[in-house]
């Protein structure tokens, strides 16, 4: 079988994994933008023992390989349950993906997050609280405003960052485009140039993120200045 042949047999599979690839990766980044503005507003209010919760979340999480992460949300969880609560957890790979890439992506989130809040003035918050908002009210109508200004491009590289590790949840047969490419490879001993159309998806993809990212980064310092 020709490599043309090959394109036109399994082309439509592996743009099919692509769509996958960058459904699973919208999903961690929804999820993870839902626990880094929880865990990174726990990380900035006055109580300590938030803020050392938001601490611990961030650093275990990122001190974990992705790939132990996976192994752990995919094998490990569901064995718990059935060990400890004796009930019969089932994930599939597209649910532990995703609890998977939302926790890792929501822990640099809340980084992202918190370093954007702290890059606002604090007399923005004082002048907010001294016309008798509270402290939330003042949070959202005022600092997270500003804020998102700068976190914007930021959220951006991390959906790119996102996107490639979804790579890494090939090892729980989940049929991203790293999954499917070893299967058509498995099928027709192709590995070189299968390889490298992977490699040329991921870069066209990614490349169009960037371009997006430093348009909003434009935009954005055109706001501002």
């Amino acid at each position: 079988m020709s490599f043309s042949e090959i394109l036109t047999v399994f082309g439509p599979s592996l743009m099919a994994a692509m769509g996958q690839t960058c459904l699973l990766a919208f999903r961690g980044l929804f999820f993870g933008c839902i626990i880094g503005i929880v865990v990174g507003l726990m990380s900035v209010v006055k109580n300590k023992l938030s803020r050392g919760i938001a601490l611990v979340f961030v650093y275990a999480i990122r001190g974990v390989p992705m790939i132990v992460l996976a192994f752990f949300v995919f094998f490990g969880v569901p064995m718990a349950f059935k060990n400890f609560l004796h009930i019969n957890l089932v994930l599939s790979a597209l649910q532990a993906g995703t609890i998977c890439l939302a926790l890792n992506c929501g822990a640099y989130m809340a980084e992202i997050i918190r370093a954007g809040i702290q890059s606002v003035d604090k007399g923005q918050m004082e002048a907010a609280r001294s016309l008798g908002m509270s402290y939330w009210r003042s949070m959202y109508r005022v600092v997270m405003p500003q804020a998102i200004k700068t976190m914007i491009p930021s959220i951006v590289n991390q959906f790119i960052i996102t996107l490639k590790d979804t790579s890494i949840l090939s090892v729980i047969g989940f049929p991203e485009l790293v999954n499917t490419t070893k299967n058509v490879i498995a099928n027709t001993f192709r590995s070189f140039e299968l390889w490298a159309v992977c490699a040329v998806m991921y870069i066209i993809v990614i490349t169009l993120l960037s371009v997006l990212a430093n348009y909003l980064e434009r935009r954005l310092n055109r706001g501002r200045s």
